[in-house]
């Protein structure tokens, strides 16, 4: 169990680690990874469904897909481009898992391979996940005037493979963040 409570503080960093890519666009108190994975693992859930797919699975997938993060932090493409991130993150989860029970262990390690080799409906729909979730928070960006987030909207766009994650994408494009609150208040008024 020790190697489990270890696990889970060294995982508990990323509610610190912030999403660096986000400074190149200006914004400057970025999301943190664990924000980031959450919502991920939120909306692999929901396309899967729509999908057809496996949602705990897919869902698991999003949550533990940057789990290396604590240990080589989230780089921005510019840093990527004089690193090699892939082995680093390799290196990592392998790492962190080694202490684990084996069937954690395995299981954790099979999430992220999952996720890198998107040879499951599961796994893009988890990368489909990343990317919503991304375009997501630069929309929120966006709408709060913080950094220049054009890229990221295009870049995570056109990156997605299902039917169901284009279409969310175009749901948000056309949704303002603040307009589930909106609606809200509206009805309260209305019900009083």
């Amino acid at each position: 169990m020790k190697q489990i409570a270890n696990f889970l503080y060294e995982v508990g960093l990323l509610k610190r680690v912030k999403r660096s890519g986000w400074w190149l666009a200006g914004v400057k108190d970025p999301e943190t990874v664990a924000e980031h994975s959450w919502r991920a693992a939120v909306i692999a859930y929901l396309v899967a469904k729509l999908e057809g797919a496996d949602a705990g699975r897919a869902c698991a997938i999003a949550l533990f897909h940057d789990t290396h993060e604590a240990r080589v932090l989230d780089l921005h493409k510019v840093a990527q481009r004089y690193l090699d991130p892939g082995r680093a993150e390799a290196a990592a989860i392998r790492e962190q898992v080694l202490p684990l029970p084996d069937a954690v262990r395995a299981d954790v390690r099979g999430l992220k391979d999952a996720f890198l080799s998107r040879d499951s409906a599961e796994s893009r729909i988890a990368r489909d996940a990343d990317y919503l979730e991304c375009l997501a928070q630069a929309l929120e960006y966006k709408a709060a005037g913080n950094g220049d987030v054009e890229d990221w909207i295009a870049n995570c766009r056109r990156r997605l493979e299902t039917g169901s994650a284009r279409r969310l994408a175009a749901a948000l494009a056309k949704t303002k963040p603040d307009a589930w609150w909106e609606d809200l208040k509206r009805r309260i008024v209305e019900e009083k």
